[in-house]
């Protein structure tokens, strides 16, 4: 699937966004590559927004960390 450079940027922000939100402690190796990748499948559905990717990928992230801890 090809993305165009400002959606690349908008998915890139949206994950920078998403694990600004992440305590320290929480912040477990993987995580960031985990939620690129829930990020990434929320594009290939068809979202495109900034705040989508965001809520999407905010709303897996306890689950995420649950798993990789």
């Amino acid at each position: 699937m090809k993305h165009s450079s400002e959606l690349i940027q908008t998915m890139r922000d949206a994950l920078e966004a998403v694990m600004a939100t992440v305590p320290a402690d929480q912040s477990v190796i993987g995580l960031k590559a985990a939620v690129a990748q829930c990020i990434l499948q929320t594009a290939a559905q068809g979202q495109t927004s900034f705040d989508g990717f965001v809520a999407s990928a905010s709303g897996q992230l306890q689950t995420i960390i649950n798993m990789l801890s």
